[in-house]
């Protein structure tokens, strides 16, 4: 990736300490979904490994994985997978526990919404400790999906999600790491 392409998210990416709590910057990527050419070059970046690949779906995490993952599954002519908090979703599902900082939560998703052997890339903004993208991960393939690749804008490597994700096999794309938490 283009240092160019790099400043530009950079730039675009607001910081905002101490949130949720003392001690965390929160990257809030909603300034940059409002910056539509910095929108654009994340999309662009995302989806260019993959293209030619046949993806089936792209299956995006509740709920900035939404947006991105629209934008992907329309750009790669590919199916989309909403992956929801428990109790959400209308119809027959599949759920997995996962553990929280403080806690534990469970996500869904529809049981027919990927078909065995379908090829899905995964979408979030954010990869920190991993625990919500394992557990999608894991989710997927529990219906049998294909996994091809876990993608997010953002990688707080220090946190070590990415490292789960890449212990479980699938490749990891990121373009723009922060430090810290």
């Amino acid at each position: 990736m283009n240092s160019s392409l790099e400043q530009t998210l950079r730039d675009s990416i607001r910081n905002i300490p101490d949130y949720p709590q003392p001690g965390v910057m929160f990257r809030d990527i909603t300034t940059l979904l409002g910056d539509a050419r910095a929108f654009r070059r994340a999309i662009d970046e995302l989806v260019h490994p993959y293209a030619g690949t046949q993806v089936s779906k792209i299956a995006g995490i509740e709920a900035r994985g939404f947006i991105l993952g629209g934008a992907m599954a329309h750009q790669m002519s590919a199916g989309f997978v909403p992956i929801r908090k428990k109790g959400k979703l209308p119809h027959e599902t599949v759920r997995i526990a996962y553990s929280l900082e403080y806690g534990i939560d469970e996500m869904e998703m529809h049981k027919d919404a990927v078909k065995p052997g379908e090829k899905v890339i995964l979408v979030d903004d954010l990869i920190a400790t991993g625990g919500t993208a394992e557990a999608a991960v894991k989710l997927l393939r529990q219906i049998g999906a294909d996994i091809v690749a876990a993608c997010f804008v953002i990688d707080l490597p220090e946190l070590g999600g990415r490292k789960k994700l890449e212990a479980l096999g699938v490749d990891v794309r990121t373009l723009v790491a922060f430090d810290g938490h």
